[in-house]
């Protein structure tokens, strides 16, 4: 494989065209055409649209059904055809064709020298300023059948899908305007029959409002149809005798914005986007019910002819044209972030709050460390005990400090402990852990060095173990503090340790997503500002276990790997179950460039790093061991939990199902095929 080139990782290039028409020019618009279409091959594009009667403009009315006119339109065509012989692209383009006894508004689907169909719109409006079944025919059932252009006779009909034998995945199919607009459009049933990549040639005048209209039927249609929806209208040069055009042209994705261009420009526009054929693929699989509605329809959606074509798509390295999220957990955009800060933190607190009054409103029992996990746990407590109406002494907050607990995080612990009113203990395990080592044999105590993991894990389960007993002591649950990313690693001690609790409030939250959630608890004032301070200092401490004595503070990320990669990792896994060479092309475009890309709100200047393509495969692999062959049994048994992102939870009972013994051998032989 070519590890650079979006065609090897399951994308395909999509352009949606806008330029100046000439009224009733087929010759001239043709021209256009082909110089838009010339540019797009340039840039690797593999279909590009055009507006609604392109070759002649929409808005020429009766001057549709003059013979001088629909003469030229044929001609046109065959120098569209004859100028795409050495061209990438499939070129959609909007022209009226003579059939039988009518004018139909056809959208002709051109490709390397040939016409490969003609689909008809379905539904032309009358209403309004519309009046075009004045001179348009209706295409609704026209299915299974050909027409005659140019001379050759080629598949025509709403029934048609074009199908790229070299590009898995990448089935096209062609819509008009208003069929988008009606309650079942062509393209609805055209996804279900296998359409990915749903075209809309479109005319559609501008008036206030209606451009954001259009967005939200695109953005609906390609959520609903798990497609690429790509929409072109048309632009300057229409007629203004009553109306205006702004050439409005958008690419969504799975309900995604990938591209967009200005509007009422006065030069050619293309909005390029490279779609992701897999995630589409992905989706379709993992959402059943897509297919039972195919079922529903079978009855039509079975009767789709498929129109093949090669593309021989490019292999050399095009650059991806998609916005990559650093962060997938972590939106860039600030009212984004704000809003799912927002949900993510008042879904903690509503579980919580719910299953502390479904059994009894028992205390809440928390090990605090002065960490981030421990931290918003806390806050999330803290909310839920207000909202319940309970005071907040009815949580019991210990800091548990060990061998290698902080002064630093243990003030924090403290500080935060004390401004949230909190009922706070301090229980020093260090005895014990001297006792359980000396009674075990082990090394450490007498007096050697050694900190190996059953070091580590006598400590981690001291901690657990005491929250336990604490809570059966005083009539309490113990809350879970471990993050969703470090279930994947299955960074947790097992049982005994912090992979255990009565419920898990943080179960959901990816690592890279939590700071952010803490910085909008402080930034929107959840607390006072005494412990807004708090907060503060603890988004600047170091991610640590703290359980290895020394000089230097040992670094979580420094051993497994930083939690920036991981997440990437973890979301396309889970969400899309891409392969591990995918993911580190995604990551590579992502992150190989500190200065390149929005970062998140607030994040810190001095944290935002680059990582280069061997760093990002090694912690791939890193990640594809400990998540595919190691940590699955953590998660089999994992406490209760609320489900958070959109991008998954690791719940047996939910997202994810798994077995414990699995392996990683897929993944790494196919980590395998990239050449660093």
């Amino acid at each position: 494989m070519n590890f650079w080139s979006i065609y090897q990782h399951g994308f395909a290039r999509v352009a949606a065209c806008t330029g100046h028409t000439v009224i009733a020019d087929p010759l001239a618009n043709a021209e256009a055409v082909l110089r838009q279409a010339q540019a797009c091959a340039r840039d690797g594009v593999a279909v590009a649209v055009f507006p609604e009667l392109g070759l002649t403009g929409y808005s020429i009315e009766d001057l549709l059904l003059q013979d001088p006119v629909l003469d030229e339109v044929e001609q046109a065509l065959r120098n569209v055809v004859a100028g795409s012989a050495d061209l990438l692209p499939v070129l959609v383009v909007g022209a009226p064709l003579r059939h039988r006894h009518r004018i139909y508004n056809c959208a002709v689907i051109v490709h390397r020298g040939r016409i490969l169909g003609v689909a008809p719109k379905s539904y032309p409006p009358n209403y309004r300023e519309f009046y075009e079944r004045r001179q348009i025919a209706s295409g609704e059932n026209e299915r299974g059948g050909t027409i005659r252009v140019g001379g050759v006779e080629v598949p025509f009909g709403i029934d048609l899908l074009f199908e790229a034998e070299d590009v898995p995945g990448l089935v096209l199919h062609a819509e008009i305007c208003e069929d988008m607009w009606v309650p079942v459009p062509p393209s609805a049933e055209a996804a279900l029959a296998g359409a990915t990549v749903l075209a809309n040639l479109s005319g559609s005048p501008i008036t206030v409002g209606r451009a954001e209209d259009r967005r939200l039927l695109c953005r609906a249609a390609s959520a609903r149809c798990l497609a690429a929806y790509v929409y072109s209208a048309a632009g300057l040069g229409e007629s203004t005798t009553d109306l205006s055009w702004d050439g409005q042209t958008m690419i969504y994705e799975n309900g995604a914005l990938l591209a967009e261009t200005d509007r009422f420009a006065s030069d050619d526009q293309y909005a390029v986007a490279d779609v992701d054929l897999d995630l589409l693929r992905q989706e379709r699989h993992r959402m059943g019910t897509f297919d039972d509605n195919r079922r529903a329809h079978a009855g039509r959606t079975d009767d789709f002819r498929r129109v093949p074509f090669r593309l021989d798509a490019p292999t050399a390295d095009l650059g991806l044209r998609r916005q990559v999220e650093r962060f997938p957990f972590v939106p860039a955009d600030a009212d984004r972030l704000a809003l799912d800060c927002y949900e993510a933190y008042n879904i903690q607190v509503a579980g919580l709050q719910q299953r502390l009054s479904a059994i009894g409103g028992p205390k809440v029992v928390i090990g605090v460390s002065g960490g981030l996990d421990s931290t918003h746990a806390l806050i999330v407590a803290a909310r839920a005990m207000d909202r319940a109406g309970r005071p907040r002494s009815d949580i019991l907050a210990f800091t548990l400090p060990g061998f290698a607990t902080s002064d630093h995080t243990k003030d924090n612990a403290h500080k935060l402990m004390n401004s949230l009113g909190v009922t706070a203990a301090e229980l020093d395990i260090t005895p014990t852990a001297r006792l359980m080592l000396k009674e075990m044999g082990h090394p450490f105590a007498a007096g050697e060095p050694v900190y190996d993991v059953t070091f580590e894990n006598v400590q981690a389960g001291l901690r657990t173990d005491y929250l336990f007993r604490l809570a059966n002591q005083r009539g309490g649950i113990v809350l879970g503090t471990g993050d969703l990313s470090e279930l994947a690693l299955g960074w947790s001690t097992y049982g005994v340790g912090d992979q255990m609790s009565h419920y898990n409030v943080n179960s959901g939250v990816p690592k890279t997503l939590i700071q952010h959630l803490i910085r909008w608890v402080i930034g929107s004032e959840q607390f006072d500002e005494e412990t807004g301070k708090t907060l503060a200092a603890i988004l600047d401490t170091e991610i640590s276990p703290e359980l290895v004595p020394g000089e230097e503070m040992q670094s979580t990320e420094s051993k497994i790997g930083p939690y920036a990669l991981h997440d990437f990792t973890l979301f396309h896994v889970l969400r899309y179950g891409f392969r591990p060479s995918k993911i580190a092309f995604l990551a590579w475009h992502a992150w190989h460039e500190a200065d390149a890309g929005a970062w998140p709100p607030g994040f810190p200047e001095a944290k935002r790093v680059a990582y280069d393509l061997a760093e990002i495969r090694r912690w791939l692999e890193v990640f594809c061991r400990r998540f595919f062959a190691f940590a699955q049994f953590k998660r089999s048994a994992m406490p209760n939990g609320p489900k958070v992102s959109a991008g998954g939870s690791l719940s047996p009972r939910g997202d994810w199902r798994a077995p414990s013994d699995g392996n990683a051998a897929a993944w790494l032989r196919d980590l395998g095929r990239i050449d660093v």
